[in-house]
């Protein structure tokens, strides 16, 4: 967890922020001391799902750069934190493209499979075609979530709270929408998608739906709202993946709620007091999600009713999941996958990577597994 507080459009790294969330917010995933719980063990590992490294690959250093690995049938985009964009076969992990773009990153990576963007440090919105830089244009601020690349077009979410459009292929600004901005944003990816003809966007504990051709709101539906008396206790996010079903989108409000909103309506369906702060995934039955002290939760997702919790992995920083089959994936902080039961999140397997932690949650590329390491290591699994 990061924080930045807005200055003139630029935000700043803010040192002690996180320390203070800390000590604010219940659930924080960040310890320090001789406190610090000690990691639940994980006994031996009894492989009840059968599950072989098929390939290994490198990206530049991912470090603490926001990284979303994009799928596009079977290949997988992704970005490290000095400026590497590749585009990598899942089916043999050898690169489709790379492309060095010379400057550090703030976001990425978003990609239709035609078009991939990123943006930089120094607040530049870059584009790609087939591994070529074709435009780079100017934000009014950092962005910190991957820009979303649909319909020709570049939308972006800065964290001024602004959302803005770009022809892709020219890099023309179609619109901009400003938005009253908070003192304080998460340095982590917010929500960002597309469902149907409307562009869903996270600001604050609300996701807003816009229209894609002009920016006007359509509606509004609160997941969370600001409480307590200063900045950092009244800070709230909707944070990293969210999981589709039909018209229905849920996302989680940092260390706040989780919850599904119909986006027909623009009504929220159901939010559930949650403690997490990376994204979620699930289907059109159950939803699931890793709290800030390592347990792993499932919800229903008609109601929001808890299906089950697991805190065999407690005290674990762990990634947001990826449901995969009979299988909920997750990543941890020393770099091992743990592949759990969807039904009661029994173990199932777990891989071994570099031990550098896993920096962002798990993607599937038809049959592949594939996770990426905060030292940049690729790697690719698939069933025995």
């Amino acid at each position: 967890m990061d924080l930045s507080a807005r200055n003139l459009g630029a935000p700043r790294t803010l040192a002690v922020a996180a320390a203070i969330v800390c000590s604010l917010l219940t659930g924080c995933s960040l310890w320090s001391g001789p406190s610090k719980p000690k990691p639940a063990e994980l006994g031996a590992n009894v492989p009840v799902l059968g599950v072989r490294q098929a390939w290994t690959s490198k990206v530049g250093n991912i470090g603490r750069l926001p990284l979303d690995v994009h799928v596009n049938g079977s290949t997988v985009t992704l970005a490290s934190a000095d400026g590497v964009v590749a585009a990598v076969d899942a089916r043999t992990g050898g690169d489709i493209w790379r492309a060095t773009l010379g400057t550090p990153l703030s976001a990425g990576v978003g990609s239709d499979g035609k078009w991939a963007a990123v943006v930089s440090v120094d607040n530049q919105l870059i584009a790609l075609s087939d591994g070529r830089e074709i435009w780079r244009k100017p934000l009014s601020a950092q962005a910190y979530t991957a820009p979303l690349v649909a319909g020709n077009r570049i939308f972006v979410l800065a964290a001024d709270r602004s959302v803005s459009a770009f022809d892709a292929g020219t890099g023309v600004r179609l619109w901009n929408q400003p938005r009253p901005g908070e003192p304080l944003v998460l340095r982590q990816s917010g929500v960002l998608t597309a469902v149907g003809d409307t562009l869903v966007v996270g600001l604050s504990g609300r996701m807003v739906g816009f229209n894609p051709d002009n920016g006007t709101v359509r509606w509004e539906a609160p997941l969370a709202s600001p409480r307590g008396t200063n900045d950092v206790e009244r800070l709230v996010e909707l944070v990293g993946r969210t999981s589709r079903g039909g018209d229905n989108v849920c996302a989680r409000a940092f260390v706040s709620t989780v919850g599904c909103v119909n986006t027909i309506r623009g009504s929220v369906v159901w939010t559930q007091p949650a403690s997490g702060t990376e994204g979620i995934h699930g289907d059109d039955t159950t939803i699931f999600g890793t709290e800030s002290n390592g347990v792993v939760v499932a919800w229903r997702r008609a109601d929001g009713s808890r299906a089950w919790s697991s805190d065999r992995l407690q005290y674990r920083k762990l990634t947001g999941p990826l449901l995969l089959g009979r299988s909920v994936v997750v990543g941890d902080d020393t770099g091992l996958v743990h592949l759990l039961s969807r039904e009661d999140g029994a173990p199932l397997n777990r891989m071994a990577t570099d031990g550098s932690g896993i920096a962002a949650a798990p993607v599937a590329a038809g049959d592949t597994l594939v996770v990426v390491t905060r030292n940049g290591g690729v790697y690719g699994f698939r069933p025995d």
